[in-house]
């Protein structure tokens, strides 16, 4: 039985560094999108640069996403929402009264294209979202 060849992956230019993504799939993404929700979107994704500037730009899981090292938040949209994905139940759990007019689930905050979630809450959560990553590396070592 033959073995198909193997595609060699991408290298980083240093070692140790992380590869920059080709981020066509993240602008075919907004692009497909509605005016209104493309523009919620790429509001919520200047402010999470903003408060991570050290973090790159990956599609995962079918949304545009940051990665530090480790996932950090990820954003997208549905047909009846735009959704923050934070990827921690625990980070929402520590702002109950910041968040309690927003329809959120374990790790997601949904909000409607013309009510974006407010800057002030963005870097509150992204920080909070970066803390935690640190911590975890941190404690693996």
């Amino acid at each position: 039985m033959a073995t198909k060849p193997r595609t060699p992956k991408a290298r980083t230019t240093k070692p140790g560094s992380q590869r920059k993504p080709d981020d066509s799939a993240i602008r075919a993404y907004l692009a497909a999108r509605s005016l209104p929700v493309r523009a919620a979107l790429e509001r919520l994704r200047t402010q999470i640069r903003a408060n991570a500037p050290e973090a790159i730009e990956v599609f995962s899981y079918g949304v545009p996403a940051f990665r530090q090292g480790s996932p950090l938040v990820a954003y997208g949209s549905t047909d009846r929402h735009c959704a923050f994905y934070l990827m921690s139940a625990q980070v929402l759990e520590q702002f109950p009264e910041v968040l309690e007019s927003y329809d959120c689930s374990k790790g997601t905050i949904r909000f409607q294209p013309e009510a974006p979630l407010p800057a002030t809450l963005v870097k509150k959560l992204v920080k909070a979202r970066l803390a935690e990553n640190a911590a975890k590396k941190t404690k693996t070592g």
